[in-house]
């Protein structure tokens, strides 16, 4: 199953808004993703600074790791996770998967909220949106 496809119907009822980070001591806020100013790689030329900012995002996501960590939270009930229930899929200890999902909080792809001891995580669908925006490309048939 592809991951792009699976994360944009995360969320639940209880959810913040794509726009709208969690609140909580460990909340943090995601840099701007509005997917409709965001043009297909194909159809125009990227301008410098949306070029840092893509590039990044696909940084981020360039870690098998990291991508297995999105899958994981997107798959999850709710479409949030606690980091406790990400090390054993994984196989990674709990020090490297917080350090992989730090990257993917910095990057704006996941946010966290602090619930008493751990740390929960769920997805930013607008900022997943926007990679899969601008890595659309039409090809010619």
């Amino acid at each position: 199953m592809p991951i792009i496809s699976t994360l944009s119907d995360v969320g639940g009822p209880d959810a913040p808004a794509p726009d709208r980070p969690h609140t909580g001591a460990m909340s943090s806020s995601p840099p701007s993703t509005d997917a409709d100013c965001v043009t297909s790689l194909a159809r125009e030329p990227i301008a410098g600074p949306e070029a840092v900012e893509l590039a990044r995002l696909f940084k981020a996501l360039g870690d098998p790791s990291r991508l297995r960590l999105l899958s994981l939270i997107a798959a999850h009930e709710g479409g949030r996770a606690c980091v406790c229930d990400l090390t054993e899929p994984l196989g990674l200890s709990q020090p490297t998967v917080s350090h992989h999902l730090r990257v993917l909080r910095e990057a704006g792809l996941v946010t966290s909220e602090r619930r008493g001891t751990w740390v929960h995580y769920s997805l930013v669908p607008a900022a997943l949106d926007r990679v899969a925006v601008v890595a659309a490309i039409d090809r010619p048939r």
